[in-house]
């Protein structure tokens, strides 16, 4: 770090802490991630005739705000769940919540960001198939699905029942399904490479969320490297 003849730093960290609190307080962060989704689609990048989403969860060691006990992971952290593109592409903001929360109620919060976002920019979603792990599976978040004009592809969940559930099968194609592990999984593989987001070191949520849009940003722009 560069200093001064007094031998002090020229920016201090919290100079730098208090610009980020600033840009996020803001919405430059958001406006940023935003930009990224809208270089990839004006180049031709953006893959979105399948749209895989999932949840993630981060252990916060140190506490802090919104943050829930896990009995699945066997952690307390917080959850959030985003969307991304055949080619890895983060093309919706994630939506974010205690660790304790049921991920399939989440999924009604974060298709309305994901319709803004393609409006604002000028994605066209109508008939993307909409790829989701089987937890997602109930009547609310199909027809939250089918009535932005898309399609849901989610296996169905036996909830314990020893019995198939009794009438018409619903639509599901596996092929589309297997991608979840060379997309959605991978974008999250990537995001634990950032040190910074292995584990929730701020106490203060939008600090670490902050953290996290930048990460998805980067991820975003790996094109252009």
């Amino acid at each position: 770090m560069e200093r001064n003849a007094a031998g002090r730093p020229e920016i201090h960290y919290t100079r730098i802490y208090r610009a980020l609190r600033r840009w996020q307080a803001d919405g430059c962060i958001d406006a940023i991630f935003a930009g990224s989704v809208r270089k990839l689609h004006q180049d031709g990048l953006l893959e979105l005739t399948v749209i895989h989403g999932d949840g993630t969860t981060t252990a916060a060691k140190k506490g802090g705000d919104n943050l829930g006990y896990s009995g699945h992971k066997h952690l307390k952290g917080d959850k959030v769940v985003a969307f991304c593109d055949r080619r890895c592409n983060v093309i919706a903001p994630f939506v974010s919540a205690p660790g304790n929360r049921n991920e399939s109620p989440l999924l009604r919060e974060a298709l309305p960001r994901l319709n803004h976002i393609a409006r604002a920019i000028g994605m066209d979603l109508q008939g993307s198939t909409v790829s989701l792990d089987g937890v997602y599976d109930c009547r609310a978040n199909r027809k939250a699905i089918f009535n932005r004009d898309m399609i849901p592809n989610i296996p169905e969940n036996p909830r314990g029942r020893k019995t198939p559930k009794r009438g018409r099968k619903l639509h599901f194609n596996p092929a589309i399904f297997e991608e979840r592990f060379r997309t959605i999984e991978r974008v999250f593989a990537w995001e634990d490479k950032f040190r910074r987001l292995l584990l929730r070191f701020e106490r203060l949520s939008p600090v670490h969320y902050a953290f996290k849009t930048l990460a998805y940003t980067m991820i975003n722009l790996r094109h252009y490297g």
